[in-house]
């Protein structure tokens, strides 16, 4: 149960209670849920209505109950760079995927963080399986919808060739047609639009820092391979290098604002040590 305590001020006076709710990013949904819960919306602690008006000082609250079920425990350790009664940012590792599947089961992002949740795993946005770095979760269904799409997230990544300048790529990305995972450029695609700046070339092999205008299954890998520049180590895209283990993606910058408090966030994770290995061809 998330409880959630609003101090009406004066600019509120007279607001109808589901229109405050609204205002604050409330969905329809969830406040029919709150409407049908026997505490869900309370006024100075007495149940209340939606249509009923708020005045100076009331305390309005809020009860969000979760009746999902957290995901079993793994027992695996993720580092936690931040945890409170809304939101969790993980460092997840690569090779871990992010959600439960039937070749995945227990070995996932969800079953490490399990001990911290009280209900259903819900990540704001997901990571390849062999994408490292940061992943925000929203420990209530409030904290999943304010947050959907309001993410801000830098990549790095390590790319075959010699780039040695800024670029926007903007080219429909679309699924080919013989394979349910793959992807590929086509002018019947959707929208598809990636920034990039180089930062550090060496042995043919470029470190760059990556900015998403939209966040297209595979948008990253899809682009740089359809420019002759696939990520290092892709086999799905590319081809693989024996430096390093996997594709050399990692989500190293996070900005968003705390869905209830609104405070501003942003966390940071430098490029990965096999990033730097494969540079050096290590």
């Amino acid at each position: 149960m998330r409880t959630i305590n609003f101090k009406i001020e004066e600019k509120d006076n007279l607001k109808q209670v589901r229109d405050f709710l609204s205002d604050f990013g409330i969905s329809s949904a969830l406040l029919t849920t709150l409407k049908c819960s026997e505490n869900g919306i309370l006024i100075n602690g007495v149940f209340a209505k939606t249509i009923e008006k708020l005045h100076t000082d009331d305390t309005l609250t809020i009860n969000i109950e979760d009746k999902g079920t957290p995901p079993k425990a793994s027992g695996r350790k993720v580092r936690i760079l931040y945890n409170d009664e809304d939101i969790i940012v993980a460092d997840k590792p690569p090779f871990m995927p992010v959600h439960q599947s039937r070749n995945h089961i227990g070995d996932t992002l969800s079953n490490a963080v399990a001990p911290l949740l009280q209900g259903s795993f819900r990540s704001v946005y997901r990571l390849d399986r062999d994408t490292s770095g940061l992943v925000v979760i929203a420990k209530n269904t409030l904290s999943a919808s304010k947050l959907a799409g309001k993410c801000d997230k830098t990549y790095y990544a390590v790319c075959n060739g010699t780039v040695n300048f800024n670029k926007t790529i903007n080219l429909p990305i679309a699924r080919e047609s013989k394979s349910i995972i793959k992807r590929c450029v086509s002018p019947f695609g959707e929208k598809a639009v990636t920034r990039y700046t180089s930062l550090f070339c060496k042995n043919n092999k470029t470190l760059v820092k990556i900015n998403l205008e939209t966040g297209r299954t595979h948008q990253i890998r899809v682009h740089f391979s359809h420019c002759n520049n696939a990520l290092v180590g892709d086999t799905l895209y590319g081809q693989s290098d024996k430096n390093i283990m996997r594709q050399a993606l990692h989500c190293g910058e996070v900005t968003f604002h705390h869905p209830i408090t609104n405070e501003k966030m942003q966390f940071i994770l430098p490029p990965p040590p096999d990033f730097f290995n494969c540079l050096r061809g290590e």
